[in-house]
C-alpha cells in the first residue's frame, strides 16, 4: 500500500511540475496579449544568458526602452519573445514573490503595444533611460523606465519616499525620493 501511496504521489508531482511551464492557449490569454504580436519594451530590460528576471537585478546588458519584441511563448512563470531579429531571444522568468505579480500583469509591465513617449520627460531623465541609469533630480516615472520596477519585497509600495533595488543576489542599491524626485542614491 505505501509502494502504491508513494508512487501516485510521485506521479502527482512530477505531473504538475510539467504542466506549469507548458505553453498557455490562445483562449485562455487576456485580450491584450497576442501570440506572435509586436509590443514595445516599456523599461530597459537588463538580461544575463539570455535571461531577464523580473526580480529587476541591475547587471548584464540591456536592451533599450521602445525595443520592438515578438510574443513566441508564455506560459505560467516565462514569457519568451523575440528581440530585433529571429536570431535574438529572450526568456523572462516571472519571480512572483519578488515581483507579486503573475505572468500576465509582468507582461503588461514589460511590454505593450505603444512605445513610451520619452519627449515628456527632461533632457537629464531621456540621457539617464538611454544609459538605464539613475541620477538626482529624476522623476519616479523616469526611474521606472530607466530601471524598471523594485522588488515588492524591499518596496512594498511605489509611494514610498525610498525604493530598494537589487544590484545581484545581495547588493542592494536605494533610491530616495523628495517631492517625487530622486533626492539621494545610495550603494
Amino acid at each position: 500500500m505505501r509502494i502504491v501511496t508513494r508512487s501516485l504521489i510521485l506521479f502527482l508531482a512530477m505531473f504538475l511540475l510539467a504542466s506549469c511551464n507548458k505553453a498557455l492557449k490562445p483562449e485562455v490569454l487576456p485580450t491584450n496579449i497576442t501570440m506572435g504580436a509586436t509590443y514595445y519594451t516599456q523599461f530597459v530590460i537588463r538580461y544575463e544568458k539570455g535571461t531577464h528576471l523580473t526580480t529587476n537585478f541591475r547587471r548584464g546588458a540591456s536592451i533599450p526602452v521602445n525595443t520592438p519584441v515578438k510574443l513566441l511563448n508564455i506560459t505560467s512563470k516565462t514569457i519568451e519573445v523575440e528581440v530585433d531579429n529571429p536570431s535574438q531571444k529572450l526568456l523572462v522568468k516571472n519571480v512572483e514573490k519578488h515581483t507579486g505579480d503573475d505572468v500576465f500583469r509582468a507582461f503588461n509591465k514589460l511590454f505593450a503595444k505603444k512605445k513610451i513617449n520619452l519627449s515628456k520627460f527632461t533632457a537629464l531623465e531621456r540621457t539617464q533611460i538611454d544609459n538605464g541609469t539613475v541620477a538626482i533630480g529624476m522623476s519616479k516615472d523616469a526611474v521606472i523606465v530607466a530601471i524598471g520596477y523594485p522588488p515588492i519585497t524591499e518596496t512594498p509600495n511605489l509611494n514610498s519616499n525610498t525604493w530598494v533595488y537589487w544590484s545581484g543576489r545581495y547588493n542592494r542599491f536605494n533610491v530616495h525620493f523628495n517631492n517625487g524626485k530622486v533626492s539621494k542614491i545610495e550603494d
